[in-house]
């Protein structure tokens, strides 16, 4: 069964047990942030929680590591 999230005012599937960046992953996503210098995309990177390339807020919440964060219906992830 899946469901959704809103990435960025978008709508993202997401499947029960997914973190947020498996499922931008899996629906195409695979950049969300760009680096401060040179402006260079950053996404999934080590997808264990090791780097920072694949910061989100959840929620309004602090920011966190998409690669550790689960997906649940109706997060509001904000990539900015």
């Amino acid at each position: 069964m899946t469901f959704e999230i809103t990435v960025d005012g978008r709508p993202v599937p997401a499947r029960p047990g997914q973190t947020i960046g498996a499922a931008l992953h899996a629906a195409g996503i695979r950049a969300w942030r760009t680096t401060r210098v040179g402006g260079r995309p950053r996404g999934l990177f080590c997808g264990i929680g090791i780097c920072f390339d694949c910061l989100i807020s959840v929620n309004g919440g602090p920011v966190e590591r998409a690669c550790l964060a689960e997906a649940r219906p109706g997060d509001e992830v904000t990539t900015s």
